[in-house]
Protein backbone atom coordinates (compact mmCIF):
# COMPACT_ATOMS: atom_id res chain seq x y z
CA UNK A 1 0.00 0.00 0.00
CA UNK A 2 1.35 3.44 -0.93
CA UNK A 3 1.06 6.61 1.16
CA UNK A 4 0.03 10.18 0.41
CA UNK A 5 3.49 11.30 1.48
CA UNK A 6 5.09 9.10 -1.16
CA UNK A 7 2.69 10.40 -3.80
CA UNK A 8 3.19 14.06 -2.95
CA UNK A 9 6.96 13.80 -2.70
CA UNK A 10 7.28 12.51 -6.24
CA UNK A 11 8.74 9.22 -5.02
CA UNK A 12 6.18 7.24 -7.06
CA UNK A 13 6.93 8.85 -10.41
CA UNK A 14 6.80 6.29 -13.24
CA UNK A 15 4.90 3.56 -11.36
CA UNK A 16 2.29 1.51 -13.20
CA UNK A 17 0.19 0.58 -10.16
CA UNK A 18 -0.98 2.82 -7.30
CA UNK A 19 -2.68 1.45 -4.17
CA UNK A 20 -3.99 4.25 -1.98
CA UNK A 21 -6.20 3.87 1.11
CA UNK A 22 -6.03 6.96 3.33
CA UNK A 23 -9.61 7.89 4.19
CA UNK A 24 -9.73 9.91 0.97
CA UNK A 25 -12.81 11.99 0.16
CA UNK A 26 -11.51 13.08 -3.24
CA UNK A 27 -8.84 11.96 -5.66
CA UNK A 28 -5.51 13.65 -4.84
CA UNK A 29 -4.48 15.89 -7.76
CA UNK A 30 -0.95 14.47 -7.59
CA UNK A 31 -2.29 11.24 -9.10
CA UNK A 32 -2.45 12.99 -12.47
CA UNK A 33 1.32 13.44 -12.38
CA UNK A 34 1.45 9.68 -13.00
CA UNK A 35 -0.61 9.94 -16.20
CA UNK A 36 2.26 8.81 -18.43
CA UNK A 37 2.67 5.47 -16.63
CA UNK A 38 -0.30 4.59 -14.41
CA UNK A 39 -2.23 1.49 -15.55
CA UNK A 40 -3.78 0.16 -12.32
CA UNK A 41 -5.39 2.41 -9.71
CA UNK A 42 -6.69 0.91 -6.47
CA UNK A 43 -8.72 3.35 -4.36
CA UNK A 44 -10.60 0.76 -2.32
CA UNK A 45 -11.67 1.40 1.27
CA UNK A 46 -11.68 5.19 1.27
CA UNK A 47 -14.54 7.70 1.63
CA UNK A 48 -14.98 8.54 -2.04
CA UNK A 49 -18.44 9.26 -3.42
CA UNK A 50 -17.37 10.60 -6.82
CA UNK A 51 -14.48 10.81 -9.26
CA UNK A 52 -13.20 13.95 -11.03
CA UNK A 53 -14.40 14.82 -14.54
CA UNK A 54 -10.82 14.88 -15.79
CA UNK A 55 -10.14 11.23 -14.85
CA UNK A 56 -9.55 10.42 -18.57
CA UNK A 57 -6.29 12.36 -18.26
CA UNK A 58 -4.99 9.05 -16.89
CA UNK A 59 -4.76 7.93 -20.50
CA UNK A 60 -3.10 4.57 -19.79
CA UNK A 61 -5.50 3.53 -17.03
CA UNK A 62 -6.66 -0.08 -17.62
CA UNK A 63 -7.82 -1.20 -14.16
CA UNK A 64 -9.75 0.75 -11.51
CA UNK A 65 -10.73 -0.60 -8.08
CA UNK A 66 -13.01 1.53 -5.90
CA UNK A 67 -14.58 -1.09 -3.62
CA UNK A 68 -15.70 -0.21 -0.13
CA UNK A 69 -16.44 3.46 -0.89
CA UNK A 70 -19.82 5.24 -0.43
CA UNK A 71 -20.59 5.70 -4.14
CA UNK A 72 -24.31 5.80 -4.91
CA UNK A 73 -23.84 5.63 -8.68
CA UNK A 74 -21.25 4.16 -10.98
CA UNK A 75 -19.36 7.32 -12.02
CA UNK A 76 -20.37 8.35 -15.57
CA UNK A 77 -16.83 9.62 -16.21
CA UNK A 78 -15.66 5.98 -16.49
CA UNK A 79 -17.21 5.80 -19.94
CA UNK A 80 -14.73 8.43 -21.15
CA UNK A 81 -11.63 6.45 -20.13
CA UNK A 82 -10.36 5.06 -23.45
CA UNK A 83 -8.21 2.18 -22.14
CA UNK A 84 -10.23 1.16 -19.07
CA UNK A 85 -10.94 -2.60 -19.16
CA UNK A 86 -11.54 -3.67 -15.58
CA UNK A 87 -13.86 -1.84 -13.19
CA UNK A 88 -14.40 -2.94 -9.57
CA UNK A 89 -16.97 -1.26 -7.29
CA UNK A 90 -17.75 -4.01 -4.78
CA UNK A 91 -19.55 -3.28 -1.48
CA UNK A 92 -20.37 0.35 -2.19
CA UNK A 93 -23.90 1.80 -2.02
CA UNK A 94 -24.57 1.98 -5.73
CA UNK A 95 -28.18 2.20 -6.88
CA UNK A 96 -27.67 3.73 -10.33
CA UNK A 97 -25.69 2.46 -13.33
CA UNK A 98 -26.02 4.60 -16.44
CA UNK A 99 -24.93 3.79 -19.96
CA UNK A 100 -22.48 6.70 -19.76
CA UNK A 101 -20.50 4.82 -17.10
CA UNK A 102 -19.57 1.91 -19.40
CA UNK A 103 -16.03 2.16 -20.85
CA UNK A 104 -15.74 1.20 -24.53
CA UNK A 105 -13.11 -1.49 -23.84
CA UNK A 106 -14.82 -3.04 -20.79
CA UNK A 107 -13.87 -6.70 -20.17
CA UNK A 108 -14.43 -7.22 -16.43
CA UNK A 109 -17.13 -5.50 -14.37
CA UNK A 110 -17.51 -6.09 -10.61
CA UNK A 111 -20.61 -4.60 -8.97
CA UNK A 112 -21.02 -7.21 -6.21
CA UNK A 113 -22.85 -6.28 -3.00
CA UNK A 114 -24.58 -3.04 -3.94
CA UNK A 115 -28.22 -1.91 -4.26
CA UNK A 116 -28.72 -2.03 -8.01
CA UNK A 117 -32.25 -2.70 -9.25
CA UNK A 118 -31.73 -2.18 -12.96
CA UNK A 119 -28.92 -2.26 -15.50
CA UNK A 120 -28.83 -0.27 -18.75
CA UNK A 121 -29.62 -2.04 -22.03
CA UNK A 122 -26.39 -0.57 -23.37
CA UNK A 123 -24.47 -3.15 -21.32
CA UNK A 124 -25.22 -5.52 -24.19
CA UNK A 125 -23.05 -3.35 -26.45
CA UNK A 126 -19.92 -4.20 -24.45
CA UNK A 127 -18.73 -6.77 -26.97
CA UNK A 128 -15.44 -7.42 -25.15
CA UNK A 129 -17.12 -8.22 -21.81
CA UNK A 130 -15.77 -11.51 -20.36
CA UNK A 131 -16.59 -11.38 -16.64
CA UNK A 132 -19.70 -9.83 -15.08
CA UNK A 133 -20.10 -10.02 -11.31
CA UNK A 134 -23.47 -8.87 -9.98
CA UNK A 135 -24.08 -11.01 -6.87
CA UNK A 136 -25.75 -9.33 -3.92
CA UNK A 137 -27.90 -6.69 -5.59
CA UNK A 138 -31.66 -6.20 -6.05
CA UNK A 139 -32.02 -7.13 -9.71
CA UNK A 140 -35.36 -8.63 -10.67
CA UNK A 141 -34.30 -9.05 -14.30
CA UNK A 142 -31.26 -8.69 -16.54
CA UNK A 143 -31.15 -6.76 -19.82
CA UNK A 144 -32.00 -9.10 -22.70
CA UNK A 145 -29.32 -7.24 -24.65
CA UNK A 146 -26.72 -9.24 -22.68
CA UNK A 147 -27.38 -12.03 -25.18
CA UNK A 148 -25.19 -9.94 -27.52
CA UNK A 149 -22.16 -10.32 -25.24
CA UNK A 150 -20.79 -13.31 -27.09
CA UNK A 151 -17.45 -13.17 -25.25
CA UNK A 152 -19.01 -13.43 -21.77
CA UNK A 153 -17.40 -16.36 -19.93
CA UNK A 154 -18.17 -15.81 -16.24
CA UNK A 155 -21.47 -14.55 -14.82
CA UNK A 156 -22.34 -14.11 -11.13
CA UNK A 157 -26.01 -13.25 -10.46
CA UNK A 158 -26.51 -14.91 -7.05
CA UNK A 159 -28.40 -13.25 -4.20
CA UNK A 160 -30.64 -10.98 -6.26
CA UNK A 161 -34.42 -10.89 -6.79
CA UNK A 162 -34.55 -12.90 -10.00
CA UNK A 163 -37.64 -15.07 -10.52
CA UNK A 164 -36.11 -17.17 -13.29
CA UNK A 165 -32.93 -17.71 -15.26
CA UNK A 166 -32.80 -15.66 -18.47
CA UNK A 167 -33.70 -17.74 -21.52
CA UNK A 168 -30.81 -16.23 -23.47
CA UNK A 169 -28.16 -17.89 -21.28
CA UNK A 170 -28.04 -20.74 -23.78
CA UNK A 171 -27.18 -18.21 -26.50
CA UNK A 172 -23.88 -17.23 -24.87
CA UNK A 173 -21.37 -19.45 -26.71
CA UNK A 174 -18.45 -18.94 -24.30
CA UNK A 175 -20.21 -18.98 -20.92
CA UNK A 176 -18.42 -21.50 -18.67
CA UNK A 177 -18.77 -20.32 -15.06
CA UNK A 178 -22.20 -19.38 -13.72
CA UNK A 179 -23.57 -18.76 -10.20
CA UNK A 180 -27.25 -17.99 -9.52
CA UNK A 181 -28.07 -19.28 -6.02
CA UNK A 182 -29.92 -17.16 -3.47
CA UNK A 183 -32.66 -15.91 -5.80
CA UNK A 184 -36.42 -16.42 -5.29
CA UNK A 185 -36.59 -19.07 -8.01
CA UNK A 186 -33.93 -21.22 -6.28
CA UNK A 187 -35.14 -20.87 -2.68
CA UNK A 188 -37.15 -24.11 -2.63
CA UNK A 189 -34.03 -26.10 -3.59
CA UNK A 190 -31.69 -24.46 -1.09
CA UNK A 191 -32.89 -25.89 2.19
CA UNK A 192 -29.94 -27.14 4.20
CA UNK A 193 -30.27 -30.90 4.78
CA UNK A 194 -30.00 -32.44 8.21
CA UNK A 195 -26.43 -33.15 9.18
CA UNK A 196 -24.42 -34.50 12.06
CA UNK A 197 -23.76 -31.63 14.46
CA UNK A 198 -20.29 -31.53 15.96
CA UNK A 199 -19.93 -29.74 19.28
CA UNK A 200 -17.28 -27.05 19.49
CA UNK A 201 -15.88 -28.50 22.72
CA UNK A 202 -15.08 -31.72 20.84
CA UNK A 203 -12.65 -29.76 18.66
CA UNK A 204 -9.16 -28.54 19.47
CA UNK A 205 -8.30 -25.84 16.94
CA UNK A 206 -4.77 -25.56 15.54
CA UNK A 207 -3.08 -23.62 12.74
CA UNK A 208 -4.75 -21.64 9.97
CA UNK A 209 -4.85 -23.70 6.77
CA UNK A 210 -6.23 -21.03 4.49
CA UNK A 211 -9.02 -18.59 3.82
CA UNK A 212 -11.11 -17.55 0.87
CA UNK A 213 -13.97 -15.27 -0.04
CA UNK A 214 -16.51 -17.18 2.05
CA UNK A 215 -14.66 -18.47 5.09
CA UNK A 216 -11.60 -19.36 7.13
CA UNK A 217 -10.24 -22.92 7.42
CA UNK A 218 -8.37 -24.14 10.49
CA UNK A 219 -6.72 -27.43 11.25
CA UNK A 220 -8.25 -29.18 14.27
CA UNK A 221 -8.33 -32.38 16.24
CA UNK A 222 -11.79 -33.88 16.67
CA UNK A 223 -12.34 -36.02 19.77
CA UNK A 224 -15.81 -37.63 19.62
CA UNK A 225 -17.02 -39.11 22.89
CA UNK A 226 -15.59 -42.58 23.40
CA UNK A 227 -13.67 -42.58 20.11
CA UNK A 228 -10.04 -41.84 19.15
CA UNK A 229 -9.13 -38.32 18.02
CA UNK A 230 -8.82 -37.62 14.32
CA UNK A 231 -7.35 -34.81 12.28
CA UNK A 232 -9.99 -32.63 10.58
CA UNK A 233 -10.37 -29.22 8.99
CA UNK A 234 -12.98 -26.70 10.15
CA UNK A 235 -14.39 -24.12 7.77
CA UNK A 236 -16.06 -21.21 9.54
CA UNK A 237 -18.12 -19.05 7.20
CA UNK A 238 -17.77 -15.30 7.39
CA UNK A 239 -21.53 -14.90 7.26
CA UNK A 240 -21.52 -12.19 4.62
CA UNK A 241 -21.81 -11.67 0.89
CA UNK A 242 -18.94 -13.03 -1.21
CA UNK A 243 -18.01 -12.45 -4.83
CA UNK A 244 -19.98 -15.59 -5.72
CA UNK A 245 -23.00 -15.50 -3.43
CA UNK A 246 -24.25 -16.34 0.06
CA UNK A 247 -22.46 -18.61 2.55
CA UNK A 248 -25.64 -20.50 3.49
CA UNK A 249 -26.06 -21.56 -0.14
CA UNK A 250 -22.49 -22.87 -0.18
CA UNK A 251 -23.11 -24.79 3.03
CA UNK A 252 -26.28 -26.36 1.62
CA UNK A 253 -24.41 -27.43 -1.52
CA UNK A 254 -21.57 -28.98 0.49
CA UNK A 255 -24.01 -31.01 2.59
CA UNK A 256 -26.13 -32.10 -0.38
CA UNK A 257 -23.13 -33.10 -2.47
CA UNK A 258 -22.72 -36.41 -0.68
CA UNK A 259 -19.63 -38.56 -0.79
CA UNK A 260 -17.47 -39.11 -3.87
CA UNK A 261 -13.81 -40.10 -4.26
CA UNK A 262 -13.02 -36.73 -5.86
CA UNK A 263 -14.84 -34.50 -3.37
CA UNK A 264 -13.63 -33.38 0.04
CA UNK A 265 -15.71 -35.35 2.55
CA UNK A 266 -18.01 -33.39 4.86
CA UNK A 267 -18.04 -34.96 8.34
CA UNK A 268 -20.72 -32.71 9.79
CA UNK A 269 -21.92 -29.22 10.62
CA UNK A 270 -20.33 -27.22 13.41
CA UNK A 271 -22.79 -26.66 16.25
CA UNK A 272 -23.20 -22.91 16.65
CA UNK A 273 -25.20 -20.36 18.60
CA UNK A 274 -27.94 -18.37 16.80
CA UNK A 275 -25.70 -15.30 16.57
CA UNK A 276 -22.71 -17.23 15.19
CA UNK A 277 -21.81 -17.84 11.55
CA UNK A 278 -22.21 -21.47 10.45
CA UNK A 279 -19.33 -23.86 9.95
CA UNK A 280 -18.45 -27.26 8.51
CA UNK A 281 -16.13 -29.98 9.74
CA UNK A 282 -14.27 -31.57 6.81
CA UNK A 283 -11.79 -34.35 6.31
CA UNK A 284 -8.19 -33.10 6.60
CA UNK A 285 -6.43 -33.21 3.25
CA UNK A 286 -2.81 -34.46 3.41
CA UNK A 287 -0.04 -31.95 2.71
CA UNK A 288 0.85 -33.96 -0.38
CA UNK A 289 -2.08 -32.30 -2.19
CA UNK A 290 -1.45 -28.91 -3.78
CA UNK A 291 -3.52 -26.51 -5.87
CA UNK A 292 -3.26 -27.28 -9.56
CA UNK A 293 -3.13 -23.60 -10.53
CA UNK A 294 -3.50 -20.04 -9.29
CA UNK A 295 -6.66 -17.97 -9.91
CA UNK A 296 -6.85 -15.70 -12.96
CA UNK A 297 -4.76 -12.54 -12.85
CA UNK A 298 -5.69 -9.05 -14.00
CA UNK A 299 -3.92 -9.85 -17.26
CA UNK A 300 -5.36 -13.34 -17.86
CA UNK A 301 -8.88 -12.21 -16.86
CA UNK A 302 -10.74 -15.54 -17.09
CA UNK A 303 -7.87 -18.02 -17.37
CA UNK A 304 -5.98 -19.65 -14.52
CA UNK A 305 -2.28 -19.02 -14.01
CA UNK A 306 0.13 -21.97 -13.98
CA UNK A 307 3.79 -22.13 -13.06
CA UNK A 308 5.85 -20.80 -15.95
CA UNK A 309 7.46 -24.12 -16.86
CA UNK A 310 4.73 -26.46 -15.63
CA UNK A 311 4.48 -29.74 -17.54
CA UNK A 312 2.17 -32.70 -17.06
CA UNK A 313 2.56 -36.28 -18.22
CA UNK A 314 -0.27 -37.78 -20.23
CA UNK A 315 -1.14 -40.09 -17.31
CA UNK A 316 -1.39 -37.12 -14.96
CA UNK A 317 -3.55 -35.18 -17.43
CA UNK A 318 -5.93 -38.13 -17.74
CA UNK A 319 -6.13 -38.62 -13.98
CA UNK A 320 -6.87 -34.95 -13.29
CA UNK A 321 -9.39 -34.60 -16.11
CA UNK A 322 -11.19 -37.82 -15.21
CA UNK A 323 -11.33 -36.87 -11.52
CA UNK A 324 -12.76 -33.41 -12.26
CA UNK A 325 -15.29 -34.74 -14.76
CA UNK A 326 -16.38 -37.52 -12.41
CA UNK A 327 -16.89 -35.11 -9.50
CA UNK A 328 -18.84 -32.64 -11.67
CA UNK A 329 -21.02 -35.42 -13.11
CA UNK A 330 -21.80 -36.63 -9.59
CA UNK A 331 -22.85 -33.12 -8.57
CA UNK A 332 -25.04 -32.75 -11.65
CA UNK A 333 -26.88 -35.95 -10.78
CA UNK A 334 -27.65 -34.39 -7.40
CA UNK A 335 -28.86 -31.15 -9.00
CA UNK A 336 -25.79 -29.08 -8.14
CA UNK A 337 -23.91 -26.89 -10.60
CA UNK A 338 -20.42 -26.27 -9.21
CA UNK A 339 -20.15 -22.94 -11.03
CA UNK A 340 -16.40 -22.56 -10.54
CA UNK A 341 -14.82 -25.61 -12.19
CA UNK A 342 -11.29 -24.21 -12.41
CA UNK A 343 -7.78 -25.54 -11.91
CA UNK A 344 -7.31 -23.32 -8.87
CA UNK A 345 -10.18 -25.18 -7.15
CA UNK A 346 -8.55 -28.57 -7.69
CA UNK A 347 -6.26 -30.16 -5.11
CA UNK A 348 -3.94 -32.63 -6.82
CA UNK A 349 -1.61 -35.29 -5.48
CA UNK A 350 1.57 -36.28 -7.32
CA UNK A 351 -0.07 -39.37 -8.83
CA UNK A 352 -2.84 -37.19 -10.26
CA UNK A 353 -5.60 -38.03 -7.77
CA UNK A 354 -7.72 -34.91 -7.59
CA UNK A 355 -10.21 -33.34 -5.21
CA UNK A 356 -12.68 -30.66 -6.29
CA UNK A 357 -13.31 -28.01 -3.65
CA UNK A 358 -14.75 -24.52 -3.09
CA UNK A 359 -18.54 -24.60 -3.44
CA UNK A 360 -18.89 -20.82 -3.10
CA UNK A 361 -20.43 -20.50 -6.58
CA UNK A 362 -22.56 -23.65 -6.41
CA UNK A 363 -26.22 -23.43 -7.46
CA UNK A 364 -29.15 -25.85 -7.42
CA UNK A 365 -31.12 -26.90 -10.50
CA UNK A 366 -33.44 -29.59 -11.87
CA UNK A 367 -31.12 -31.95 -13.82
CA UNK A 368 -33.80 -33.38 -16.14
CA UNK A 369 -35.33 -30.07 -17.22
CA UNK A 370 -34.50 -28.28 -20.47
CA UNK A 371 -32.78 -25.55 -18.44
CA UNK A 372 -30.88 -28.22 -16.57
CA UNK A 373 -29.44 -29.54 -19.83
CA UNK A 374 -28.25 -26.04 -20.74
CA UNK A 375 -26.60 -25.58 -17.35
CA UNK A 376 -24.78 -28.90 -17.59
CA UNK A 377 -23.50 -27.95 -21.04
CA UNK A 378 -22.16 -24.69 -19.59
CA UNK A 379 -20.12 -26.66 -17.04
CA UNK A 380 -18.94 -29.02 -19.78
CA UNK A 381 -17.32 -26.00 -21.42
CA UNK A 382 -15.49 -25.23 -18.16
CA UNK A 383 -14.17 -28.79 -18.14
CA UNK A 384 -13.07 -28.40 -21.76
CA UNK A 385 -11.10 -25.28 -20.88
CA UNK A 386 -9.44 -27.11 -17.98
CA UNK A 387 -8.52 -30.00 -20.27
CA UNK A 388 -7.12 -27.58 -22.84
CA UNK A 389 -4.93 -25.92 -20.19
CA UNK A 390 -3.58 -29.32 -19.15
CA UNK A 391 -2.91 -30.43 -22.72
CA UNK A 392 -1.07 -27.19 -23.48
CA UNK A 393 1.44 -28.33 -20.85
CA UNK A 394 1.60 -31.97 -21.94
CA UNK A 395 4.42 -32.71 -24.44
CA UNK A 396 2.75 -35.95 -25.57
CA UNK A 397 -0.84 -34.72 -25.88
CA UNK A 398 -2.70 -36.99 -28.35
CA UNK A 399 -4.92 -35.57 -31.06
CA UNK A 400 -7.97 -37.44 -29.71
CA UNK A 401 -7.77 -35.60 -26.36
CA UNK A 402 -7.37 -32.25 -28.09
CA UNK A 403 -10.47 -33.02 -30.13
CA UNK A 404 -12.35 -33.92 -26.96
CA UNK A 405 -11.35 -30.61 -25.40
CA UNK A 406 -12.53 -28.71 -28.47
CA UNK A 407 -15.84 -30.60 -28.46
CA UNK A 408 -16.41 -29.65 -24.81
CA UNK A 409 -15.73 -26.00 -25.66
CA UNK A 410 -17.77 -25.94 -28.86
CA UNK A 411 -19.51 -22.64 -29.54
CA UNK A 412 -21.70 -23.95 -32.36
CA UNK A 413 -22.33 -27.70 -31.92
CA UNK A 414 -23.97 -29.53 -29.00
CA UNK A 415 -21.36 -30.37 -26.39
CA UNK A 416 -20.90 -33.93 -25.12
CA UNK A 417 -22.44 -34.83 -21.78
CA UNK A 418 -20.07 -35.39 -18.89
CA UNK A 419 -21.00 -39.08 -19.06
CA UNK A 420 -19.73 -39.17 -22.65
CA UNK A 421 -16.60 -37.25 -21.63
CA UNK A 422 -15.86 -39.82 -18.93
CA UNK A 423 -16.24 -42.65 -21.42
CA UNK A 424 -13.87 -40.91 -23.84
CA UNK A 425 -11.28 -40.33 -21.12
CA UNK A 426 -11.44 -43.98 -20.06
CA UNK A 427 -10.91 -45.01 -23.69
Amino acid sequence: MHTLEQLRSGELKGITRLDLSANLRELPPEVFELADSLEILNLSNNQLSGLPDDLPRLRKLRVLFCSGNPFTELPPVLGQCPQLEMVGFKSCQITQVSAKALPPRLRWLILTDNRIRQLPDELGRCERLQKLMLAGNQLSELPSSLSNCKNLELLRISANQLHNLPEWLGELPKLAWLAFAGNPFTAALETTPAARHIKRWELEFAELLGQGASGIIHAAQWQPAGKPAQAVAVKQFKGQMTSDGLPHCEMAACLKAGEHPNLIRVIGALQTQPDEAPGLVLERIPDSYTNLAEPPSLASCSRDCYEEHAQFSLERVLNIAHSAASAAAHLHQRGILHGDLYGHNLLVEQNGHTLLGDFGAASFFEPDSATGQILQAIETRALGILLEELLQRCPTAPTALMQLSHACMSETQPRPTLKAVLQALKA
